[in-house]
């Protein structure tokens, strides 16, 4: 029959547990959502459509410069 204390070790180590299957619950759920951020941030379509002059300004810029080394 356990003791005292090791029934004590024993409900420590599943609270442990269950703190490390949270916390990693937690990890992957952030992992997701900067992911999603990511993404979102980087997709150049995205930023066109949130700002259209700046794009074209951006496009005629690089045009001009690329016309300019031939």
């Amino acid at each position: 029959m356990p003791t005292e204390k090791e029934r004590e070790m024993d409900a420590e180590l599943i609270r442990a547990g269950a703190e490390l299957a949270h916390t990693r619950e937690e990890f992957v759920l952030s992992m997701g959502v900067l992911e999603h951020e990511i993404t979102h941030a980087l997709d150049w379509r995205e930023w066109v459509r949130r700002r259209p002059g700046m794009a074209l300004a951006f496009a005629f810029g690089l045009g001009f410069l690329l016309g300019r080394k031939h």
